[in-house]
């Protein structure tokens, strides 16, 4: 990595991703809507200076205001625009030679009283090679004028940016007569005459005339489809408009998705005292260490030197304290979360924006799919989503929505939907396991609740503090955290209904029923009523951690999204638990679940509920309407992908070890690739190896699952120790965290008036 400016790289570099996506080296380039442009532009006055090229990108730049603009100005004369709404003013200029006179009007702005502009555009050459008919004379002059103008502009370019855009190249098959004699080797020579000498005098890094570069490398590729050989096509200029916008805009609006010009984030209070933290803790491991390692020197085996022979002392292992655990975790945890901070919020790797095409999806799906055919082993137990059956699914449906992040398929609708399903199987999943877990073991325990609440937020909690990004942003944690209390709530609450209890009397079913009923009653009001929603998790502290922006609308959307499909898996748990008890169902090794006849039929429903979802989802043309069909008919195909993996005997006795092992980390797999394997909080790539992008996704795939394998490791010994199972421990524990939840607080309030 050579360092320096992004924006350098914005206005220098790049190449097309397909035909009109233009890829900026190193950094990521946001598309501006209407109303982004004019927050940024307010009370601002830009200038463009020179010829019917700089025309071109006026009107592209005011269309990015304005979309309403027709192209109807002179074409040799001054042409104003004004945004009266947010007093924007855009000037073209008609200065189609640097000479004397265009000399004067950048003077104006240098003497007197004269307000200057905030943005000054300039760029000028092929007049003067089409009126001199390219002779060498004209040249020599373009460079006595631009050397009269350049202290001028650098002058200027202590208060405002001072952009100076090269000529473009031109198709000379398809120039007219009158232009025959502008071509690339004359324009060669005036660009790098330009460039010369432009800023070889200025000593101060602020007064510097930024050379717009990249027009001529757009050029190059897109030439060829211009209407008369010397202009731009109107994509290639719009690109061109765009990439000014970023350069201008990045560092006031800082969109997410625009790393280009923006610069690293200062280190927050939170993110200070968290570094403090991480580091003592590797100090203090490496302190434990090194006396480990000086007692092993002591106590190692010696030699008698009378005898010859090897003596070893009797002192047997001590236990590894809880201490040596805790420092032993964080300090591994303190090494990833700087890899962390390195990849996504300091400015030292590069960041790319995705493209999407068909076979940078298809093609890895096919790709791992049968990758998990080849790691298949049987089953320990032959239930209905047994252990192993639940963990392929979730890991082989986490590598599918990776895939689906990284290649940029939410564009293409009928992907999308299908993802949706796969995220409503999740919480299907959820639903059915935790209603499962308490019907039948009747445990509603204070621990139970801590151990669940523990490994489904300690990674957050701390990507929270260390990214410094609120809760909500890592929306599916949150979203399955509720829906546990939910499930949690709903059966805990008085009366506690349990299969043990229910076996003695089948009335406690209807009993059961009735509070489902209830829940569902109560899951159709809240969506339905987003203002009750929003007044129940607008309450401090909830608010705290559901807000987003300053409100709780995506925390509804995102609830609302897949509202019925944990109340699904909760019924199918009862369901299938009440069919297992009288010995409905049979789930022995190679046995089909019902009797052959009864099978058959399902089988064949489930294939065609499965392929009828499929046939709908891919025919979806708006994406509104489609999300607020979903959350009633995604169960469809989840209730048919089950059927058809359990019915048949041998299907539902094997599995994917290959999926499974990545279904034991699917959690952390889905929150760590919001910074370590995508970029810029999920909307870009992480680019760990510019150049090479299938070696960098290899490289970056294979620390990105490292690093998800070795947290899940940290949490799972954390909680051990965080949450024990001694229950005045635990109380004390659980007093220790709130106490640091009020630190948090404390310190983000901090935080937030500095800001303000």
């Amino acid at each position: 990595f050579k360092g320096g400016d992004t924006c350098e790289y914005l206005l220098s570099s790049g190449r097309f991703l397909g035909e009109k996506v233009w890829q900026p080296h190193s950094c990521m380039m946001h598309k501006y809507k209407n109303s982004e442009a004019k927050n940024c532009l307010i009370d601002k006055h830009v200038v463009f200076i020179g010829d019917s090229r700089i025309r071109q990108l006026f009107y592209s730049f005011i269309k990015l205001i304005n979309p309403q603009v027709k192209e109807e100005g002179i074409k040799h004369g001054n042409i104003p625009f004004e945004d009266k709404s947010a007093s924007i003013k855009v000037d073209f200029l008609w200065y189609p030679e640097v000479n004397g006179s265009m000399r004067q009007r950048i003077r104006s702005w240098t003497e007197g009283s004269v307000a200057k502009p905030h943005i000054i555009v300039v760029g000028a050459a092929t007049w003067s090679i089409k009126i001199h008919n390219g002779s060498s004379e004209a040249l020599a002059q373009y460079k006595i004028n631009i050397t009269s103008i350049a202290p001028l502009l650098e002058k200027l370019a202590i208060s405002s940016d001072v952009y100076w855009v090269l000529q473009d190249p031109v198709y000379e098959d398809m120039l007219s007569e009158s232009r025959k004699m502008i071509t690339n080797e004359k324009i060669d020579a005036y660009n790098e005459a330009a460039v010369r000498i432009l800023n070889s005098s200025s000593r101060n890094s602020k007064a510097k005339v930024k050379v717009f570069s990249v027009s001529k490398l757009i050029a190059q590729e897109t030439i060829m489809k211009s209407a008369d050989g010397l202009h731009l096509p109107e994509s290639s200029r719009d690109t061109n408009a765009m990439i000014l916008m970023n350069v201008y805009c990045n560092k006031i609006m800082k969109p997410i998705d625009g790393s280009c010009c923006q610069p690293q984030p200062p280190l927050t209070l939170i993110q200070k005292i968290a570094f403090c933290f991480f580091t003592l803790s590797i100090i203090g491991y490496l302190i434990i260490s090194l006396i480990h390692r000086n007692n092993y020197r002591k106590n190692k085996l010696c030699t008698d030197l009378e005898s010859g022979e090897e003596k070893k002392p009797a002192i047997s292992t001590p236990n590894v304290s809880t201490l040596e655990i805790l420092l032993h975790c964080f300090c591994k945890l303190g090494l990833i979360m700087t890899y962390f901070y390195l990849c996504d919020r300091a400015n030292l790797f590069m960041k790319e924006n995705k493209f999407y095409t068909h076979s940078s999806f298809f093609i890895p799906i096919v790709y791992i799919l049968v990758l998990g055919v080849f790691y298949t082993e049987n089953t320990k137990e032959t239930k209905v989503l047994n252990r192993e059956q639940t963990d392929e699914w979730k890991g082989w449906m986490q590598l599918v929505i990776l895939i689906y992040h990284i290649s940029g398929a939410s564009t293409f609708l009928p992907v999308y939907m299908h993802i949706r399903v796969l995220v409503a199987a999740y919480l299907f999943q959820t639903g059915y396991g935790h209603f499962s877990y308490f019907w039948i073991k009747g445990d509603f325990g204070v621990y139970r609740v801590c151990q669940v609440l523990f490994r489904l937020n300690f990674l957050v909690v701390v990507l929270c503090i260390v990214m410094d990004r609120p809760y909500q942003f890592y929306y599916f944690v949150p979203l399955v955290t509720v829906w546990f209390m939910i499930i949690y709530a709903t059966l805990a609450v008085w009366p506690q209904i349990v299969q043990k209890k229910a076996n003695g009397n089948c009335l406690w079913h209807f009993g059961l029923l009735l509070k489902l009923i209830c829940l569902l009653t109560c899951i159709y009001f809240l969506s339905y009523s987003q203002g009750a929603f929003e007044k129940i998790f607008s309450f401090w502290p909830l608010s705290k951690c559901f807000e987003l922006n300053g409100n709780v609308y995506e925390w509804w959307f995102r609830w609302k999204l897949d509202r019925y499909v944990v109340f699904h898996g909760m019924l199918f748990a009862f369901i299938y638990l009440a069919l297992q008890k009288r010995q409905m169902i049979s789930e022995g090794k190679g046995d089909p679940l019902f009797s052959n006849r009864v099978s058959n039929v399902l089988l064949f429903i489930s294939i065609v509920s499965f392929l009828t979802y499929s046939i709908w989802a891919s025919s979806c043309k708006n994406k509104t309407e489609c999300n607020e069909l979903h959350p009633s008919v995604s169960v469809v195909q989840i209730l048919a992908f089950i059927l058809i993996r359990n019915i048949p005997g041998y299907v539902r006795s094997v599995y994917s070890s290959f999926f499974a092992w990545f279904g034991k980390i699917s959690l952390e797999l889905f929150i760590c690739q919001y910074h370590i394997w995508l970029a810029a909080d999920t909307k870009g790539i992480l680019v760990l190896i510019p150049g090479y992008p299938m070696f960098n996704v290899l490289v970056s795939t294979f620390i990105f699952v490292c690093v998800a394998h070795e947290i899940s490791q940290i949490t799972n010994d954390l909680a051990q120790i965080v949450v024990p199972k001694d229950n005045s421990t635990l109380l004390k524990r659980l007093l220790c965290i709130a106490g640091f939840f009020s630190g948090l607080h404390f310190f983000s309030a901090m935080q937030d008036q500095s800001r303000h």
